[in-house]
């Protein structure tokens, strides 16, 4: 019985096929003693893209989700605490737990712990080197590395802008059903909490210098990441793109949301999570021309995500991808359409002479 253990050996000893960088397999597979164990492939997640709230509050994951806020009783006193936690699809999630409050309410911007959470029935355990806890009923059970633990409650952060009329002279390109004719394209997408312009639309009116409002909101996509995941983007003059993407929990990059399309980061992540309507307030001035068409000065934009300063006075050293050139010619709005179901409304211009 020991003689084909000793067969394989010898293989081994050979330096025969079995041991090469080509091939991996045991050499009790190749000799034919040993039947080869099959794995079954990754499960592959199904693309989920969902703007229908009611359809949206039948996941399971959508309850856990979200942003969380306590505070952390230490030695040096009382220490504001936030967490952020991304659903990444079949009941798995990200945990970016944020030192000193959420993003944009307190956090540094530097001290950040990291873990994972899965999801059982309607409770998910959360998992990291430095934290521990379960998230459940709109409650986050914390417990950090030296074993203090704390509660944090599930909020729903608004921008202070939400729902900001437009004041006297302003512009509105869209504010209710039927302003869809101030568009190319223009589109209604209704849901059951109301009737919205969809994407793929650029305004007919133009503009020079402006101050503008934006309400967006991005969709359920948990099973997606990167830039298939809520993808759309605003458009100043058909030129100069902010991106508007599901990038709730993520860095903030030029290519995430409040991002300059890669040309200026934003200096803080403001992305709400999914289904929460979010805001961009936009104060631009245009490139300036000289007579011989020779571009004299660089357009220049502050940008407010959801009522927090992104930018500050940033200048466009030239049109973001997909823009049209840089002339002295007013430009439109444009509302990007990358095949998920981003939806707009409350938008409107106020013209800078």
């Amino acid at each position: 019985m020991f003689r084909p253990l000793l067969a394989a050996g010898l293989v081994l000893a050979a330096g025969l096929p079995s041991t090469t960088a080509q091939d991996k397999k045991d050499p009790l597979v190749l000799l034919g003693l040993k039947k080869e164990e099959k794995k079954d492939p990754p499960k592959k997640k199904e693309r989920i893209a969902l703007a229908e709230p009611k359809e949206v509050a039948k996941d399971p994951d959508f309850a856990i989700q979200g942003e969380y806020e306590g505070t952390i009783k230490l030695n040096s006193g009382d220490k504001k605490i936030g967490a952020q936690v991304i659903a990444k699809g079949l009941g798995e999630f990200d945990v970016k737990i944020t030192v000193g409050g959420l993003p944009g309410a307190g956090w540094d911007g530097k001290t950040v712990m990291r873990a994972t959470a899965k999801r059982t029935d309607a409770a998910a355990t959360v998992t990291g080197k430095d934290v521990s806890g379960s998230i459940a009923g709109g409650k986050f059970m914390l417990k950090d590395g030296m074993k203090i633990e704390t509660t944090l409650a599930r909020v729903e952060r608004k921008s202070k802008t939400i729902g900001e009329k437009p004041p006297e002279g302003a512009v509105v390109l869209f504010g209710k059903e039927g302003d869809e004719k101030n568009w190319n394209g223009g589109k209604i997408k209704e849901l059951s909490d109301g009737k919205y312009l969809d994407v793929g639309v650029t305004s007919k009116q133009k503009f020079g210098a402006f101050k503008a409002h934006v309400e967006f909101r991005l969709p359920w996509m948990p099973n997606s990441g990167g830039q298939g995941r809520g993808n759309s983007g605003v458009y100043f003059q058909d030129r100069y793109e902010c991106q508007v993407l599901d990038s709730f929990g993520l860095s903030g990059e030029n290519n995430e949301c409040g991002g300059i399309y890669t040309q200026h980061k934003p200096s803080v992540n403001m992305c709400l999570p999914p289904m929460v309507w979010q805001t961009y307030d936009i104060e631009f001035a245009p490139a300036e021309f000289g007579a011989d068409g020779k571009k004299t000065k660089n357009a220049r934009a502050t940008v407010f995500h959801n009522g927090v300063k992104i930018h500050d006075n940033i200048e466009f050293p030239k049109e973001c991808p997909g823009g049209k050139p840089e002339t002295a010619m007013p430009g439109p709005f444009q509302f990007q359409n990358h095949s998920d179901p981003v939806v707009y409304r409350n938008v409107w211009v106020v013209e800078v002479k």
